[in-house]
């Protein structure tokens, strides 16, 4: 099973950083968002799950349009994200921090997506090629 041992794909990054920062939200506001937990893990899940194996491949616009419905699914975490941030102003405040790390993957077309990973791969493997002293 040698060489099967990858980083984490940049969705399961955006979902375990969305996590931390409902975890610092839960914290600040001593509240559990129990809902809004379960669908940010369900839908990291969704995500970084792996496809089963078929004979049959998919073209790039099948890939496309799962992806499209992956966006459509994030909507509502951006839906939920909103009401919290109107919520309460802590939650706006620590959101509205760190939005430039997780607005653009949660509301990003395929397209966008796939520009989005493949730059951050690129910035991925400068940083190490840096920092390998």
């Amino acid at each position: 099973m040698a060489g099967e041992s990858k980083a984490p794909p940049p969705d399961a990054q955006l979902f375990g950083l969305l996590s931390g920062l409902l975890q610092q939200v839960e914290s600040l506001t001593n509240q559990e968002e129990v809902e809004l937990r379960a669908k940010i893990e369900a839908l990291g899940l969704e995500v970084t799950k792996v496809p089963s194996k078929s004979a049959q491949h998919l073209d790039e616009m099948e890939i496309a349009k799962e992806l499209d419905k992956l966006s459509a699914k994030l909507d509502n975490v951006d839906e939920m994200i909103s009401s919290a941030m109107a919520a309460d102003p802590q939650v706006q405040s620590l959101l509205s921090s760190t939005a430039d790390v997780w607005m653009p993957v949660i509301t990003a077309t395929s397209d966008e997506r796939r520009n989005f990973t493949a730059s951050v791969g690129e910035d991925i493997h400068e940083v190490k090629g840096e920092n390998s002293e």
